[in-house]
């Protein structure tokens, strides 16, 4: 569990940052400005870096630089999905690295992060000095529909069917499509009410033990669009912009960088399939699996898990 001390983190430095394409990040410093170079990429996509994510660095040891994504966030303009792919996050995280000159660093990253932070290190092996992954997603087709459709429909038939409930029967053949298409659409009135339910459903996804046993088709309405929904259905839309098998297929790439990978036993969105299939094809990586744990990194032992695995691959460079 983080201390008092290290909830406390704050930034030293924040800017926002012209990447192009009429985007800018908003990325953030914390810890010691003179300690080993990190870089953490949040979930999603969409979600934004969140205050808690800070607290699985040690401030006295890592310079860490934390980011909003395209679209996510702080970033400018807000759920801006124009000249916002895979290819073009990777850039942006190599003209963070190149804006603060910084030659190797360590890379973070769960859930869509894990996706990210295996592209970049792919695309740019020399710059990455070590690599944490959470919650492996590799971006497939199969792995979206286990998420949102078979693997809840199995273990979570009564959180699965309200999410249906907002469908109309014609639809309940395809749930995955339907929902991508209203949340794709420009019009609020369509594509808020999707986006509330779908924001919803994949937290209580993402709990091994749901803090809330609110029925997700009777919560309260956000009184904002939530961003990670209509992010979510931009990159499935478009396969995340990867090509099949593309980051399997990369892996060669990372033989000789030194990884550990954090994974919930229990992780419906994420189930550790694809976690123990990369950590095969990875020779310097260490797979750890959290018993009685879900997605979320603030499932039991799962922060605890990360932030040893960091300071492990620290002491390892």
């Amino acid at each position: 569990m983080a201390s008092s001390v290290e909830t406390k983190i704050r930034p030293f430095d924040a800017i926002m940052l012209d990447v192009g394409d009429q985007h800018w990040l908003y990325v953030e410093q914390i810890g010691n400005a003179g300690g080993c170079p990190a870089i953490f990429l949040h979930g999603g996509p969409g979600s934004g870096a969140q205050h808690s994510h800070r607290n699985i660095f040690d401030s006295q040891r890592f310079h860490t630089f934390l980011f909003d994504q395209r679209g996510a966030g702080r970033s400018h303009p807000a759920l801006s999905t124009s000249a916002n792919t895979t290819d073009h996050l990777v850039n942006d995280i190599e003209a963070i690295r190149t804006h603060f000159g910084i030659d190797r660093w360590l890379v973070v990253g769960g859930s869509w992060g894990s996706t990210l932070a295996l592209a970049y290190a792919q695309a740019h092996p020399s710059r990455v000095a070590g690599m944490v992954l959470r919650a492996v997603f590799l971006g497939s087709p199969e792995e979206v529909t286990w998420a949102f459709v078979d693997g809840p429909r199995r273990f979570r038939p009564e959180l699965y069917a309200q999410f249906m409930s907002f469908l109309p029967k014609n639809e309940h053949s395809d749930p995955l499509t339907a929902y991508v298409k209203r949340l794709r659409d420009p019009d609020p009135k369509i594509h808020k009410p999707a986006a509330d339910i779908w924001h919803a459903y994949e937290r209580c996804l993402s709990e091994l033990e749901p803090a809330t046993t609110e029925r997700i088709t009777n919560s309260e309405p956000k009184s904002r669009v939530m961003p990670t929904p209509i992010m979510e259905a931009h990159y499935i839309h478009n396969q995340f912009f990867l090509a099949p098998g593309q980051l399997r297929d990369g892996m060669a790439a990372l033989k000789n960088i030194p990884g550990r990978i954090i994974q919930g036993r229990y992780d419906l969105l994420c189930p550790p399939k694809s976690a123990c299939d990369i950590a095969e094809l990875w020779p310097k990586c260490k797979l750890k699996i959290v018993d009685a744990a879900g997605h979320a990194m603030t499932e039991p032992g799962v922060e605890t898990a990360m932030r040893e695995a960091i300071s492990a691959i620290a002491d390892e460079l």
